[in-house]
């Protein structure tokens, strides 16, 4: 059963596991000489800046009085070369920055993907794939800001507010320490604000993943809402959600505006007192403090907020970060419950010997799919796997490709435990073809291949024309050749299945697995497929489930699965003279295909 759906919201966390951050830094790590340079470029750009206020207080004290104009020039033309070179550290650091957050994100994004190609089938079973895809894109995407500017302009803006402390209190430590007033009540307003923003943007993710999981599901399943009506149905639930994610974004996003207008508040007030306190100082018949001083000092004191301000945005960015950050390393987290071991060889080469010891396996702890199943397929033997609805035969053919791990017991080929070999030495060996016939945006002819990318365009007509895809495929405008889009919606359910089918066969595998292979293909194809399908079997170990039983009564053998069992077993004839549970599920079909029935 699903961990959850689209109207239910993912598990929150209570507490920020600070050893997240420290991983993120490990993706920062390998661009630490680039971010350096900016770094230093950017400070030497700071330091230099406060020396403006400098050249106006010389000015205003020293130069208009004295009527020295070449100082003032000199004065001017100084804080014009410090101009540029601010500017041009500033294009150095958008420059590379954008690169170095643009490669970061793009190493987070590769490193989630490839652990999704990892992990079983049982993680895509218990998640809405909309859940899944929007860490990958909107999550990562949502850290680009932070990564690309937050963290170089976080460690400037500490660094000019140092520098711009120590300048301020050269000018004068009354008016310094007027302005440091402000500092407590900022902090009083960010302890305040702390857990609900964070808690805030964490359910914003939530709802966020809740939309981007229907819009998934709604695209996917477009067909089956026009056929039974239900657009305005499902535009509600949609503008429901929308209106959950709207919510949750205008309450978390609140939390973010508390700060900046906290900062202007409290930093007009120390100015406010600073000019007040200033004037009065100066007016002062034994007062030290000179006009130029309290102006370059008011000029500082507007700088010493600017970096607390980008310094508070780097705090939101940073909150809003970390939900997403807890979800993101997650999925990185989730555990790859299918993997080779430890010391796993190559398999060898398959001759086709399959053997089942003993096999359990369920999906929810405490329900069986399958219990103690025994078999023997020998080597060029076809299976053939028949029973109810939700018997297990799909879970056995899986458990051969060992898409699951088993619960108990072993699974040997050739007499070697599938546990103990490499995935790709295994799976690269068998020819499987899903339920699910599935078709990727490209041509016919990159579909078909996908079995063998080595394969030639001859070898590819080959194996299309062993299952009959050949005909209908050169009666299209391009024939191999011709666009398909995602999910082959252009080609009928029966063509889909011999495309797979081709694929499966260009593999040229040893072990052949064929679920329902030919379920929707139609009667006159059918017989044509049987004849390239004999010829295909011959030499190869196979497992066909099948629900028409007229295309496995040449099998080796066929087991009736049900309840987790094996119940019966042998050939056609064998298992037609028992009249057990498979004889009389043949009869119910020849009954309903009888004419004298219809």
């Amino acid at each position: 059963m699903a961990r959850n759906r689209y109207d239910v919201d993912e598990v929150l966390e209570d507490s920020f596991d600070i050893s997240q951050l420290k991983r993120l830094a490990g993706y920062i790590k390998p661009y630490k000489k680039q971010m350096t340079l900016v770094i230093v470029l950017m400070l030497s750009a700071s330091a230099l800046t406060m020396l403006i206020p400098i050249f106006f207080q010389r000015i205003m004290d020293f130069s208009i009085p004295e009527k020295d104009m070449n100082s003032v020039f000199l004065y001017c033309g100084l804080t014009f070369l410090i101009a540029l070179y601010s500017a041009f550290s500033l294009r150095t650091k958008i420059k590379h920055m954008s690169v170095i957050g643009q490669n970061i994100v793009h190493d987070l994004r590769a490193d989630i993907f490839c652990h999704l190609q990892k992990l079983p089938f049982s993680y895509y079973d218990d998640r809405p794939h909309g859940k899944i895809q929007v860490r990958v894109v909107n999550y990562v995407n949502s850290l680009s800001d932070l990564l690309s500017n937050g963290i170089v302009n976080t460690f400037t803006d500490l660094c000019n507010l140092i520098f711009i402390l120590i300048f301020m209190f050269i000018e004068d430590v009354r008016l310094t320490l007027i302005c440091l007033c402000g500092l407590p009540l900022l902090a009083a307003v960010i302890v305040f604000i702390k857990r609900r923003q964070r808690r805030a943007w964490q359910i914003q993710s939530n709802k966020q993943s809740n939309l981007n999981a229907y819009i998934a599901e709604s695209i996917n399943g477009i067909r089956v809402t026009q056929s039974f009506v239900r657009e305005q149905e499902n535009t509600g639930i949609f503008n429901r959600l929308s209106g959950n994610y709207r919510s949750a974004w205008m309450r978390a996003v609140k939390f973010n505006f508390v700060l900046w207008p906290s900062i202007d508040i409290i930093s007009t007030l120390t100015i406010s007192f600073v000019y007040v306190l200033g004037i009065r100082w100066i007016l002062a018949p034994s007062s030290t403090l000179t006009t130029g001083v309290l102006i370059a000092f008011t000029a500082y004191i507007s700088r010493f907020w600017q970096p607390i301000n980008t310094l508070a945005g780097f705090y939101n960015s940073l909150l809003t970060a970390i939900s997403y950050l807890e979800r993101i390393f997650e999925t990185i987290d989730e555990p790859v419950l299918v993997k080779d071991a430890p010391n796993a060889a190559l398999m060898p080469p398959i001759k086709g010997e399959v053997r089942f010891e003993n096999v359990s396996f369920s999906y929810e702890e405490g329900h069986k799919i399958l219990d103690s199943i025994n078999f023997t397929a020998r080597e060029g033997e076809t299976f053939a796997i028949v029973g109810p609805t939700g018997a297990g035969k799909t879970t056995i053919v899986n458990l051969i490709s060992r898409f699951y791990n088993v619960d108990s017991g072993r699974i040997l080929i050739d007499g070697t435990d599938i546990a103990g070999v490499t995935l790709h030495s295994l799976r690269t060996q068998m020819g499987i073809m899903m339920q699910d016939s599935f078709i990727f945006a490209g041509t016919i002819m990159d579909n078909i291949r996908y079995g063998n990318m080595e394969a030639t365009d001859e070898e590819v007509i080959t194996a299309a024309k062993t299952v009959c895809a050949h005909d209908f495929i050169m009666e299209m405008e391009n024939g191999y050749y011709t666009e398909v889009n995602e999910r082959g919606t252009r080609l009928s359910a029966g063509q889909r299945q011999l495309i797979s089918f081709a694929r499966a066969l260009l593999a040229s595998p040893r072990i052949l697995i064929l679920d329902e292979a030919t379920s929707s293909i139609d009667t006159e194809t059918e017989l044509l497929l049987q004849k390239g399908l004999n010829r295909l079997l011959e030499g190869r170990t196979s497992f066909i489930i099948a629900h028409r039983l007229s295309t496995i009564k040449s099998a080796d053998c066929i087991m009736y699965v049900d309840r987790g069992a094996i119940l019966e077993k042998g050939n056609h004839e064998e298992l037609m003279r028992q009249k057990g549970e498979y004889y009389r599920l043949y009869m119910s079909q020849y009954d309903f295909l009888s004419p004298a029935k219809a």
